[in-house]
C-alpha cells in the first residue's frame, strides 16, 4: 500500500525499518490458510473446552475469530469424540486443527471427520505401520500434518546422548521426526519445537531453521497465565520473529482462547508484521491534567471496528502530546477538560474532553476509507 504523501510521510517506516526478510520456507495450506511460502504469518489459538461440549466449544471457536485468530485446534482424545470433532468442523468459522495423541486411529477418523490440518507427535503415535495409516488419510483428505517436538516429551535415547532437554536434542528430534515422515513418502508438513524456557526455544528452532526449509510453527509452551505469559511468549517469539523465522504461531496461556489471539496480534503488529490500528498513549505523569487511561481503553475499544493500519495517539501531556499526535494519522491531546483533534499532522479543532472519543472515531473512520487496500487485510 502506497502513502507517500507529504500529509503522512511521518507514519510511513522508511526502508531501512520495513519488516526483516523471512526465511524461506515451502508452503502448505490448511483450509484457504497459507502457511510458509511467504505467506502473512497466522495466528492460531487452541480450544479449552471439553470437545465433548460441541456449543461451548463453538462458541470458544467463536469468540477466538472474532478476535483475529486465522485457525483453531481442538484436541480429540478419544474415538468417541470423533462425532463431536466432525461437527465442530463443520460448523467453525475458521480452519480446524485435530489436536491428536497416543492413538493413531484417531488421527485417520479425524482426517475423514473434515480437519484441515492433523496435529501429531510422532513419538507417541506409535511405530511406522501406524504413522503411515495417519499419512495415507492426511494424504486422501489433501491436508497437511503438524509434527510437534516438545520439551517434555522428548526421545529417551536424545535425552540420555544430550544429558537431558537442550536445544540442541530438541532440534534433533524435529529433524529425525521429519526424516521419517519424509521416508514414509509424506512432505506436507509444518514442525514445531516448544519448550517452556524461551532461551532453549530459541536456540532449538534456530538450529532446526538452519537446517530445513519447512515451515515453522513458534510458541513457548506452558507460559503461564496473564502478563507474565504474555511478557514471556513475546520475548521468545519476537526474537525469532525478528530473525525470519517463523510462519504461524500460538501464544499458550492459561486463560481464554480470545486473550491468547490479542496478545499474538499485538505482537505481529508491534513488528509490523501484521496491520491494523495501533493505539499510542502516554505513560501519564504529574503533568497529566486528565484521567487518561480510561480515555486511552475507550479508544482501543472503539478502533475494534476498524481493520486500516492506523497510528492513534492519545496524549495527556503538552510536553510530548501534541508532536505525538501530529505524527499519528489520527490523534488527540488532551487538557484540563477539552482535547484537540489531529488528523495527518493538523489540528483540527478541540472538543470537550466527554466528546474526544466520539470526534477521533470520526477523523479514524474517514482516513481508514482512504485505505482501501488494507480493508480486510491480516
Amino acid at each position: 500500500m502506497s502513502r507517500s504523501s507529504p500529509d503522512n510521510a511521518g507514519s510511513e517506516p522508511r526502508p531501512s525499518e520495513r519488516p526483516w526478510p523471512r526465511r524461506e520456507t515451502r508452503s502448505v495450506s490448511v483450509g484457504g490458510v497459507r502457511i510458509g511460502g511467504g505467506a502473512p504469518l497466522s495466528v492460531q489459538t487452541m480450544t479449552k473446552t471439553d470437545t465433548a461440549d460441541v456449543r461451548a466449544t463453538l462458541a470458544q471457536i467463536e469468540r477466538a475469530a472474532a478476535a483475529g485468530a486465522d485457525l483453531v485446534r481442538v484436541a480429540v482424545p478419544s474415538l468417541q469424540l470423533v462425532d463431536a470433532f466432525a461437527e465442530i468442523a463443520a460448523a467453525s468459522p475458521m480452519p480446524i486443527i485435530a489436536d491428536v495423541h497416543f492413538d493413531h486411529r484417531i488421527a485417520v477418523e479425524c482426517a475423514r471427520a473434515g480437519a484441515h490440518k492433523l496435529r501429531i507427535n510422532p513419538g507417541n503415535i506409535g511405530d511406522d505401520d501406524r504413522l503411515a495409516a495417519v499419512i495415507e488419510a492426511a494424504a486422501e483428505a489433501g491436508i497437511p500434518i503438524r509434527v510437534g517436538v516438545n520439551s517434555g516429551s522428548l526421545e529417551p535415547d536424545l535425552l540420555e546422548r544430550h544429558g537431558g532437554v537442550t536445544a540442541d536434542a530438541l532440534a534433533e528430534s524435529a529433524v529425525r521426526t521429519v526424516e521419517r515422515m519424509q521416508r514414509l513418502g509424506f512432505e506436507h508438513l509444518v514442525v514445531s519445537i516448544k519448550g517452556a524456557e524461551v532461551p532453549m526455544t530459541v536456540a532449538a528452532n534456530r538450529a532446526f531453521a538452519g537446517r530445513s526449509d519447512l515451515p515453522l510453527h513458534l510458541g513457548i509452551t506452558e507460559a503461564g497465565f496473564g502478563r507474565a505469559a504474555a511478557v514471556r511468549s513475546a520475548a521468545g517469539l519476537a526474537i525469532l520473529l525478528a530473525d525470519g523465522i517463523g510462519d504461524t504461531l500460538r501464544v499458550s496461556m492459561t486463560d481464554p482462547p480470545e486473550d491468547e489471539v490479542e496478545v499474538a496480534i499485538y505482537l505481529l503488529r508491534s513488528l509490523d508484521l501484521r496491520e491494523g490500528p495501533w493505539v499510542i498513549s502516554c505513560p501519564t505523569c504529574g503533568r497529566c491534567q486528565v484521567d487518561l487511561p480510561p480515555l486511552a481503553r475507550e479508544v482501543a475499544e472503539a478502533l475494534r471496528e476498524l481493520n486500516a493500519p492506523l497510528k492513534v495517539a492519545v496524549m495527556g501531556c503538552e510536553v510530548n502530546g501534541p508532536g505525538e499526535a501530529r505524527q499519528a494519522d489520527v490523534g488527540l491531546a488532551a487538557g484540563r477538560g477539552r482535547a484537540v483533534i489531529f488528523a495527518r499532522g493538523e489540528p483540527l479543532r478541540t472538543v470537550p474532553i466527554d466528546s474526544a472519543v466520539a470526534a477521533l472515531m470520526q477523523e479514524a473512520r474517514r482516513i481508514a476509507e482512504d485505505m482501501p487496500d488494507a480493508q480486510g487485510q491480516q
